[in-house]
């Protein structure tokens, strides 16, 4: 008896193991998963949910979510969207790893990478497998190079150089102009070399130029000496917030108190922990979205995200929700059903994204379409940090 006893309380105990692993569902990495039924589109995400840029890669997985459980609240009986965003702590490697995580589970569309090296190294898995890729927030040019399945919904790195030197010389005409730049980030230097050939395309020239190599780096004494030397009073970043927070505070212990200018990167700057965002009033900042818009659209997206995560959306959110409604949408063009491959949807969604006809509607523009090249055609705006609010200027 005491034999059987112990034989019935090891299988039991194996049972309820098994019972408990299956509840939980996926690994660490897993991150606001859905469940469907026979009839859903299976959404996947890639991006940082830890370290230094983790702030980006929260954004997107809950503007994402937002947008799939507002999809699939609106149409019960039509196609249901599942998300399962993947954790990549901004590694290219790691990001891949995540990718083919989500390629073994059934990700039939990718909403992503988050960040540009990674979805860089992500876009040449995915133009092997046939995965339609539409990316929230990678702007880098390489993304989309020679990848006619790979299509960004924000800006991309040129047009962001471009449009800031246009508005800069337009509106600061009078200001001695200077730029801190990565020179080992994609992201950083493709929006710098766009911006210096735009603003110097017609005579002018920037002051100073200095560079670092390094998002952690923590000591930006020279790089602030030269600009504060080259009489410097509007500094161009077109960096993430992380340094551009050291930067603000290492300048102000300098009692030099320039302009700053920065591009979508720089977005969530304002909620970066142990930063005192009274250094960031009167930061320009070139963005498609703000939260503090008096658009009805953007109040009832931005009153949902509060109420569900407890957060003011930044961009990052409001261009992942907007790409979860353009695949959406164009999936519902494409005529085919949930059941399709991954890859024949993705050559009906390369169809419609580049038709000429397929036009979408969100958050961070009224109308967006694409070309060939995975670029998207929409309005830039420039924002105002004004008692710690972004302000449409």
């Amino acid at each position: 008896m005491k034999k059987n006893w112990t034989k019935f309380l090891v299988v039991a105990l194996s049972v309820m193991m098994v019972f408990a692993m299956t509840a939980c569902g996926g690994g660490s990495g897993d991150s606001g998963s859905s469940e469907g039924g026979d009839n859903a589109l299976h959404l996947g995400g890639v991006g940082p949910l830890t370290g230094p840029a983790a702030l980006y890669g929260n954004a997107v997985n809950n503007g994402a979510q937002l947008a799939v459980d507002e999809i699939n609240a609106a149409n019960p009986d039509g196609v249901q969207l599942v998300w399962d965003m993947q954790d990549d702590e901004h590694d290219a490697e790691k990001s891949v790893n995540a990718y083919n995580k989500l390629v073994d589970d059934g990700m039939q569309v990718l909403v992503g990478t988050v960040t540009t090296a990674p979805c860089t190294a992500v876009a040449a898995e995915a133009f092997e497998d046939r995965m339609f890729v539409l990316t929230p927030s990678a702007s880098g040019p390489a993304v989309t190079e020679g990848n006619d399945n790979v299509f960004q919904l924000c800006f991309s790195d040129p047009n962001q150089g471009i449009a800031s030197a246009d508005y800069i010389k337009a509106n600061y005409a009078d200001k001695t102009v200077g730029v801190i730049y990565n020179n080992a980030d994609n992201y950083s230097t493709g929006i710098y070399d766009k911006f210096k050939s735009e603003y110097e395309a017609d005579g002018k020239k920037l002051a100073a130029v200095e560079a670092f190599s390094d998002d952690a780096n923590a000591d930006f004494t020279a790089q602030l000496n030269s600009m504060k030397n080259a009489g410097v009073d509007l500094i161009f970043l077109p960096i993430y917030y992380t340094p551009a927070s050291n930067i603000m505070t290492q300048a102000n212990k300098m009692g030099y108190a320039p302009t700053y200018f920065g591009v979508d990167g720089m977005d969530g700057i304002l909620d970066l922990e142990g930063f005192d965002t009274s250094l960031a009033e009167g930061v320009l900042l070139l963005t498609p979205f703000t939260p503090y818009s008096d658009d009805a659209k953007v109040q009832d997206f931005v009153k949902a995200y509060e109420d569900k995560f407890g957060e003011t959306p930044i961009q990052f959110a409001a261009d992942a929700y907007d790409c979860v409604y353009a695949v959406y949408d164009a999936f519902g063009k494409t005529g085919l059903g949930t059941d399709a491959s991954s890859a024949d949807i993705c050559e009906a969604m390369i169809k419609v994204f580049t038709g000429g006809d397929f036009t979408a509607s969100g958050l961070t523009a009224e109308t967006m379409k694409w070309n060939a090249e995975g670029e998207v055609d929409k309005t830039p705006k420039v924002c105002v940090i004004q008692d710690g609010k972004y302000v449409e200027q």
